[in-house]
């Protein structure tokens, strides 16, 4: 069987000889199909996005194995409300043309022609047909069950990724479960466009997406910014993580630390029709144990009300020296779904105490690179020490006014307290000698965000639109104070434990600062011949307002600047299974802010613009997909010179790259998630042409990710898993004299699910960095704002006993 899509008439002319055609287009199957599953007889799991009924058949003839053919004149214009569930193939198209005034005619085996339905006749399907159908986030799983097809993409919906003119991946519960991430740094090791560039036993977390800073400020929660956690994101709370490569102030606005290279979005988590009551003890090297819960269930008329709580609690030693991690994580959420009203609240706290945080390396200008092989021992001092604490909230809601206009909103809010004893690490020789210089840090913030806007459907003609209108508000304040304590030697390879500081020889200013950001977004998405062409247009004014206070006294880098914004996307359905695409975003961002290695620590720099090119293809075999896309990045660079150690901005940097990456199950029970992205990273118009030609730093040029699963076939329930890491050497600053290897990781893992009276019990192990391999895996943030190097997490053992109840 092959998969063909059936061309659109020219003309009205050309009508007779598709007349004649019975086995045009939607006859599709995907490679690696198995003929059983074109068996009436047998019912299997199907998911077929929303959209026009030519392609909902055709996807859905493809996965079944089934020859349909069609007078393309009849679902000319027509849409489907696509399906997800279990279904017999007859039983599947019927969900799909209901409405349609279309019905299923068999012409021979595994072949069938459209016919118009008889005058009065109905193809209403009885409720006991339609067997597991969802309406959330699980009915959108691609095959695998590591990625879903559709995404959220704030402004403009969600969407299919084979109809969105962006490169963009989105992964399920299920990866997080069977990576046993706890944090959102742990997740996106698996995506070769992000990096994680600050120590997994550090402070905080903070990633680049194609090559590019990413703070957990800028991570989004539901199309919020600013509500989750500032330094880590658990993720026992999320249903989905959304990750869009490329400027998104179009999609989102902006963020408030000005993310560049690409955007996340966390999807909480909510009750579905199924009642949920799911316990996981779980393990973690040297000896973290802990555990969490998942209760969801629906009730009232028609399951309209549902709540999903999720609850955390591990504790105890990491693999590094006196290091110890304890955590707490609760997330209560409320929904309800009505026949036009859709309503949710997400309430969250969580708690996280950290003895003995790592801290990048830094390297001083007489030094050279430290060996990471030679780190063996936690550099941290034990009496070092992070506390975060932060609540948070969120009510999101959506109407529909009539079938063609919908309105939505969301409001947001955090409360954060933040308390740090920590100090630098600066190398200062080639023996790894450093200075202790302890330092208390404070800081409290609170933030209020919400959006609003209207969704509207209709046609002009044979074309179709979809417009969008957005505003959106943010407000952060903080308030940063702190100590200096007497300082103290130490070294890199062999720590030595210095005094607990007691006594500051000098008080930290308090500073205070306010953010606010406003924006009006438009965009209309405008379909072309059903939709197969879809142009979306879009701009976004922009305002942005930054004030800060220095004890009291007004600051002289406050700002007040706005900004319109043009972003456009073109994408092509060239066949019912290839998509190209091509796309240009233009965005205001947040300006940087020092550093605290600079002399002008915490001095904010104003906005600045940054744009992308990006063109790409998106093949889905049904049960694999590729997608591919080739970009070009443009934004400021800034640097903290050397010399003078002053952080601002010099020159430009522009970052010219190729991603590629795949995703599905190619052969039954074999499945991959993983791809590669290179990137040339120019330097341009620095001070006196100085850096002028180089890398900018912190940006290797290869990333590889490749991770797959076995089922293995004699053994009911085990699967073993694998994956590979590489990221390519990089440069620690502008003047490209200082450099780390390449470096690459291994993990492995098994899980066995299996039942017990009516239980389902799924047993988990993983290896992480099963070499044991000590590397620097990143020479700090891109756009050196945080300068630094930042150590591999070395073997680790996780293991987790799941009880679904």
């Amino acid at each position: 069987m092959s998969a063909t899509c059936h061309p659109r008439p020219a003309s009205l002319r050309l009508r007779p000889l598709l007349h004649l055609s019975l086995l045009l287009g939607l006859s599709a199957s995907p490679m690696f199909m198995t003929a059983s599953w074109a068996e009436d007889s047998a019912r299997r799991s199907y998911q077929v996005p929303a959209g026009s009924l030519s392609d909902a058949l055709t996807r859905f003839a493809g996965l079944a194995g089934v020859n349909l053919s069609v007078d393309p004149a009849l679902v000319s214009g027509r849409n489907s409300a696509g399906l997800s569930g279990e279904f017999a193939v007859e039983e599947g198209f019927a969900r799909l043309l209901q409405g349609s005034g279309l019905q299923l005619q068999p012409v021979g085996e595994q072949a069938y022609i459209l016919t118009p339905a008889p005058e009065g006749s109905s193809l209403q399907l009885a409720p006991t047909s339609i067997l597991g159908v969802t309406g959330g986030a699980d009915g959108e799983v691609y095959a695998g069950g590591q990625v879903a097809r559709r995404g959220s993409q704030g402004l403009l919906g969600s969407k299919d990724f084979m109809e969105t003119p962006f490169s963009m991946t989105t992964y399920t519960s299920e990866a997080v479960k069977n990576l046993q991430a706890r944090t959102l740094g742990e997740l996106i090791a698996s995506d070769p466009s992000v990096r994680a560039t600050n120590p997994a036993g550090g402070r905080y977390e903070q990633f680049t997406i194609r090559g590019f800073s990413l703070f957990n400020s800028d991570v989004a929660y539901n199309g919020l910014y600013g509500v989750l956690p500032t330094y880590t994101i658990d993720m026992e709370m999320a249903d989905r993580v959304d990750i869009l490569k490329g400027p998104s102030q179009l999609i989102n606005g902006i963020s408030p630390r000005g993310a560049v290279g690409g955007g996340i979005n966390v999807v909480p988590k909510r009750a579905t029709d199924k009642p949920i009551t799911s316990f996981t003890g779980n393990y973690a090297s040297d000896s973290q144990t802990g555990g969490a819960v998942d209760i969801g269930r629906r009730f009232g008329e028609d399951n309209k009300f549902g709540i999903r709580f999720n609850g955390v609690k591990q504790s105890g030693d990491t693999e590094w020296d006196h290091q110890n991690v304890d955590r707490e994580m609760a997330v209560l959420g409320l929904d309800f779904r009505g026949e036009r009203l859709r309503l949710s609240t997400d309430l969250g706290r969580t708690e996280r105490d950290t003895d003995a945080p790592q801290e990048r390396v830094q390297v001083g200008a007489n030094a050279q690179v430290p060996h990471a092989s030679d780190v063996r021992h936690n550099y941290a001092q034990p009496w070092s020490k992070a506390s975060t604490n932060d609540t948070f909230g969120t009510v999101n809601g959506e109407f529909d006014v009539s079938d063609n206009v919908m309105l939505y909103g969301g409001v947001g809010a955090r409360e954060s307290n933040h308390d740090f004893l920590r100090h630098a690490v600066s190398v200062t020789n080639n023996r790894g000698d450093f200075i202790v210089q302890p330092r208390d840090f404070t800081r409290d913030e609170s933030v209020r965000t919400a959006t609003a806007g209207v969704r509207n459907w209709f046609h002009t003609g044979p074309v179709s639109h979809e417009v969008n209108l957005a505003a959106s508000y943010f407000y952060m304040d903080f308030e940063n104070g702190g100590a200096r304590y007497a300082n103290a030697n130490s070294n890199l390879y062999n720590p030595v434990e210095t005094r607990t500081p007691v006594r500051p020889t000098r008080l930290d200013s308090k500073v205070y600062t306010e953010n606010r950001s406003t924006g009006v977004a438009l965009s209309d998405t405008l379909g072309f011949f059903d939709d197969r062409l879809l142009l979306t247009l879009g701009a976004r004014w922009q305002r942005v307002k930054v004030d800060d206070w220095t004890d009291n006294v007004r600051g002289d880098t406050a700002y007040d600047e706005e900004k319109i914004s043009p972003s456009g996307g073109i994408l092509f359905k060239a066949t019912d299974k290839l998509s190209l695409y091509a796309n240009y975003m233009e965005g205001l961002s947040q300006g940087k802010i020092a550093p605290s290695t600079s002399i002008n620590e915490d001095e904010i720099f104003p906005p600045f613009v940054s744009r992308q090119v990006e063109v790409g293809a998106k093949y889905d075999a049904g049960q694999f997909a590729v997608t591919a896309a080739v970009f070009r990045i443009k934004q400021p660079a800034y640097e903290t010179n050397a010399t003078t150690r002053v952080f601002g901005p010099n020159g430009k940097r522009q970052n010219d790259g190729v991603e590629l990456s795949v995703f599905g199950e190619p052969l039954k029970g074999f499945r991959l998630l993983g791809g590669v992205m290179y990137i040339d990273s120019e330097l341009t118009n620095t001070t006196n042409g100085t850096f002028d030609g180089n890398r900018a730093p912190a940006t290797p040029k290869y990333n590889v990710n490749l991770g797959a699963e076995w089922d293995v076939p004699t053994v009911q329930g085990l699967t073993l898993t694998s994956r590979g890491i590489y990221s390519s050497s990089q440069f620690l600053d502008q003047s490209n004299n200082k450099e780390i290897d390449s470096w690459e990781r291994f993990d492995v893992g098994a899980r066995y699910a299996f039942k017990v009276e009516d239980k389902n019990i799924t047993l988990r192990a993983n290896v992480e960095n099963v070499a044991d391999k000590r590397y620097w895996s990143s020479a700090g943030a891109s756009d050196d704002s945080e300068p630094g190097l930042t150590l591999s997490t070395p073997r680790t053992y996780l293991l987790s006993a799941t009880v679904d109840f």
